[in-house]
């Protein structure tokens, strides 16, 4: 009892650091560093009202990280005058089929029974820089897009970065910048006899018409597999086997959206409503034993930990990151 009576006046300590006239000058700081305008004094009145209610949600989150109570820290970014509803809206993307066609058939036999503690597909020269989806729903191409240039560069030993766009223009059965599923990705890359590469094909982060051009074709695929819905140990042996899985997961906790560093772990993070798209590039454990899964996510370096997130590895299936998961076939 009396532990929690410390925390919450710790917490509210943090609180009233936060005055009035410091918050002023934060948020002076916050739109100069993100070049924010807004129109009109009333938006920007209601900017800096979600703004400062972010703000406060992160320092009073960082003094309970310091106590012990969570294993990751938050900290503000460039979605910081952006609710977590809007985030979700205009950041995500993931549409998932009503009858996916699992299609996995990758035997887990005794040879990946003792997996090592660790895997790292950045370390390997796998993994293209993080890259910035904007406001289209555009998640599920470049979660495809980064598990085609993980297994180009394992079949080839290039590294090239693949072109989203191609994959917003010209995936029918996905709906552009208004969502999609990367199996349908993966499908349309099979069928069409290839993507485009970033430089011939650039991203915009808006439907236009399909321009495929086979002149700038930098990939194939034969087809793709599909991890056993919820199975972390048939993710991780994927991982080690394969190489980077697209993934998705449910990105709707504000703790999501200002996470900074650490092991991600929030209860209230549901696997059953899948919203994004994501890339794990691997797994590991830290130093006081937390095992989570290295994932690459399409929000910029500004977001997360340069773009990434270490989420919490066999916590019961945490977001539903072992639901949706699969990886193309080259």
């Amino acid at each position: 009892m009396l532990s929690c009576v410390c925390v919450l006046l710790l917490a509210a300590t943090a609180l009233g650091h936060l005055d009035e006239a410091a918050l002023d000058t934060q948020w002076e700081e916050w739109k100069m560093t993100h070049r924010r305008e807004y129109n009109g004094l009333d938006e920007e009145g209601i900017r800096k009202a979600i703004w400062e209610k972010n703000m406060r949600m992160i320092e009073a989150h960082n003094q309970e990280a310091a106590l012990g109570i969570h294993s990751y820290e938050l900290g503000m970014n460039h979605l910081g005058d952006m609710t977590s509803e809007e985030v979700v809206e205009k950041m995500t993307g993931l549409q998932t089929p009503l009858n996916p066609d699992r299609n996995f058939n990758m035997a887990l036999d005794d040879k990946v029974s003792k997996l090592p503690k660790s895997v790292d597909y950045r370390k390997k020269g796998m993994v293209t820089p993080v890259k910035d989806q904007g406001s289209c729903g555009s998640c599920w191409a470049f979660s495809s897009v980064g598990a085609l240039e993980g297994q180009l560069a394992k079949t080839t030993g290039q590294l090239i970065n693949l072109s989203p766009q191609n994959l917003v223009d010209c995936v029918k059965e996905n709906d552009g910048c208004g969502g999609g599923y990367m199996t349908n990705a993966f499908r349309y890359v099979q069928e069409n006899g290839g993507i485009d590469s970033e430089e011939s094909y650039p991203y915009v982060g808006e439907d236009q018409p399909c321009r495929y051009n086979s002149t700038g074709m930098a990939a194939q695929c034969k087809g793709y597999q599909e991890i056993p819905q919820g199975d972390e140990h048939a993710l991780a042996v994927a991982l080690f086997k394969v190489g980077p899985v697209s993934v998705g997961i449910d990105a709707t906790q504000s703790t999501f959206q200002f996470y900074q560093r650490g092991v991600y772990y929030d209860a209230n993070c549901n696997k059953d409503d899948i919203n994004h798209a994501v890339l794990a590039v691997g797994y590991g454990v830290n130093t006081k034993g937390k095992k989570y899964w290295i994932v690459k996510n399409s929000w910029s370096e500004r977001w997360g930990n340069k773009g990434y997130i270490l989420m919490a590895r066999n916590r019961g299936n945490l977001c539903g990151i072992a639901n949706l998961a699969s990886y193309p076939i080259m």
